[in-house]
């Protein structure tokens, strides 16, 4: 794709390991200057700015906790006032709590709404903060989950509701912000080999029986869908809006 990104800014929550490092990273090859948000891998985090400085672009880290909807205006402010502007937001960051079914009179309730909290209501304060400090022309991609509109196996209601309710959101917002030509995305990938999608399949899955759901019968890789990522915050994209893509290898279909 080349250096399409070149001088643009773009924030990845949730940067500082797995899907989000891989995207943090993709984007400064294609040329942006990327800033990274994260909880508490501070060494992670410093690993994952030092790679992206490392194609030549700036890179900075900023620990805040999505669960805390009130520093998500500090968070784009910082952004701002470090690099400039803000062109390109990934509301990458999410946690995951499953396993429990809906019925189970031992449900964890506390653990299972601090899930909505930071997957939907921490996405949705980031995106109300940096609205209307994007560049017009800008792109707005959420990393949602197959799981959102397809769910093969029990004990993952509530994730699975907090992803769907992302592409409400994201139809919303698109709509919102189009006189502005800023794109607004939703993006799932199925699974993924990152510690939150082991998480999800428990510790000892049937990966025979899981793999069978996909006519392409692997995982994604992190790299696959960074380079989605970086499509959709690029120019190629820019009459693309409003839409769910599926990145799952054909699972659901």
């Amino acid at each position: 794709m080349g250096k399409i990104l070149k001088g643009k800014v773009a924030l990845v929550t949730g940067g500082s390991r797995g899907l989000g490092a891989a995207i943090a990273v993709k984007l400064a090859k294609l040329g942006a200057d990327v800033v990274i948000s994260y909880v508490s891998s501070d060494d992670k985090a410093t690993y994952v700015v030092e790679e992206i400085r490392k194609e030549g672009v700036k890179a900075n880290s900023i620990k805040s906790d999505q669960a805390d909807l009130s520093s998500a205006k500090p968070l784009i402010d910082s952004v701002i006032a470090g690099f400039g502007k803000l062109d390109i937001l990934v509301n990458n960051a999410g946690i995951t709590a499953q396993g429990q079914m809906v019925d189970d009179p031992e449900l964890d309730e506390d653990k299972y709404n601090s899930q909505w909290q930071v997957n939907v209501m921490g996405a949705i304060a980031i995106t109300r903060a940096a609205a209307s400090k994007l560049t017009d022309g800008g792109r707005i991609i959420f990393i949602g989950s197959l799981l959102g509109q397809y769910v093969p196996f029990r004990g993952v209601a509530d994730y699975a509701g907090t992803k769907s309710a992302l592409v409400g959101y994201a139809k919303g917002i698109a709509r919102d912000l189009g006189p502005r030509n800023i794109t607004v995305n939703v993006l799932q990938p199925g699974a993924l080999p990152t510690d939150m999608n082991k998480e999800v399949l428990g510790e000892n899955p049937d990966l025979d029986s899981f793999l069978d759901l996909h006519p392409i019968r692997r995982f994604a890789t992190l790299e696959e869908v960074a380079e989605a990522v970086g499509f959709l915050s690029g120019p190629s994209a820019s009459y693309i809006t409003g839409e769910t893509i599926n990145m799952a290898g054909g699972a659901g279909i």
